[in-house]
């Protein structure tokens, strides 16, 4: 009788499958190749000013508010709402700055702490009303921002404001580094600290979650309303930063100059949704659409087109941005899908 040898009848285990590899997404650097571009085009066009250092320093610097405002913007933006007050927000920190030091001679670091809190009484109730009676923050925020809008007229009797106290200009203009302005280097560095709450703190990434569903992030034990009401806060009052920052690198408060804000900023975290995370608000896709932005305007008008163009260029971008940030989105659920089911083309 023929005995079979159980070790080679036992079926060998089938090795896992490996998890197939996600595509390299090229087009995440697709905005820094435009850019690249961009810069090289107007190089060579404009070779006797727009490469020059003065140049490339007055672009950094210049967009130090822009950058600010708009990272403070992608909080709430990140959690999936909208906030149409930061531009009205930021000029009456700026118009605080200005009526509390130059017309009550307050000392300008007390009037500096009372413009950044009385901003963040804007994101509490532009929050309390978007969460207690469930509207539309885009609504509101429009509706609060015309508020603030009317009593920052009331506040500077509609009268631009000069003579802010000089310490406040010396922290902002000062070149410590590359004849680039400081200001430049606070704008990098509240990009870090944005960079790190969104990518390695809890708070980031349930903001991350209830900007994708908030359904699903409340059975997940997630506070939504707490959470909206709390980027409110933090959009309002980095808004406020950036009307100090405003208030010091020109040393006066104009009380209609900060609507000009509000476009680019959108613009701005819109087109750079589209880098490095596809999709995603990111402050460095931030950082890098802004001085996009700014290098076309830039190159533009030193070819001698007219201060239209940047308007024109704002709108165009945001425009842009949307439609972008909508078909990356439809491509990235595509391709979500098809990791789940490989019947679905990606």
């Amino acid at each position: 009788m023929t005995t079979t040898d159980p070790v080679k009848t036992t079926a060998t285990p089938k090795a896992p499958r490996k998890a197939a590899k996600r595509p390299a997404e090229p087009e995440r650097f697709a905005l820094l190749g435009v850019w690249a571009v961009l810069f090289l085009v107007f190089s060579l066009i404009v070779p006797e000013t727009f490469p020059t250092t003065a140049n490339i320093s007055n672009m950094l610097g210049s967009q130090a508010v822009l950058l600010v405002l708009a990272l403070g913007l992608i909080v709430p933006l990140r959690a999936g709402d909208y906030d149409l007050s930061v531009a009205s927000t930021l000029n009456l920190s700026a118009v605080v700055v200005a009526v509390l030091n130059v017309n009550q001679g307050w000392n300008i670091w007390a009037a500096v702490i009372a413009a950044i809190l009385v901003s963040m009484v804007v994101g509490v109730v532009n929050g309390f009303i978007i969460t207690r009676f469930d509207i539309d923050p885009f609504i509101v925020t429009l509706g609060i921002g015309t508020v603030v809008q009317g009593l920052i007229y009331q506040i500077s009797n509609s009268v631009t404001i000069t003579g802010v106290d000089r310490k406040l200009s010396d922290t902002m203009l000062t070149q410590p580094f590359l004849a680039i302005p400081v200001d430049f280097y606070y704008a990098i560095a509240l990009c870090v600290l944005v960079w790190y709450v969104f990518d390695h703190t809890a708070f980031g990434q349930r903001l991350l979650f209830a900007g994708q569903s908030r359904d699903v992030a409340r059975l997940n034990g997630v506070n939504v309303s707490r959470l909206r009401w709390v980027s409110m806060i933090i959009s309002a009052g980095v808004a406020g930063v950036a009307g100090v920052i405003y208030a010091g690198t020109t040393a006066s408060a104009d009380p209609t100059s900060g609507a000009a804000f509000l476009l680019p900023a959108f613009a701005a975290c819109f087109l750079g949704s589209t880098v490095l995370k596809i999709g995603r608000f990111n402050p460095w896709g931030t950082l890098i659409a802004v001085y996009f932005l700014v290098t076309g305007i830039t190159g533009l008008q030193l070819m001698g087109a007219q201060q239209y163009v940047q308007q024109l260029f704002y709108g165009g971008a945001l425009v842009i941005a949307v439609i972008m940030s909508k078909l990356v989105k439809t491509r990235g659920e595509r391709r979500r899908q098809a990791e789940v089911r490989p019947d679905v083309p990606a």
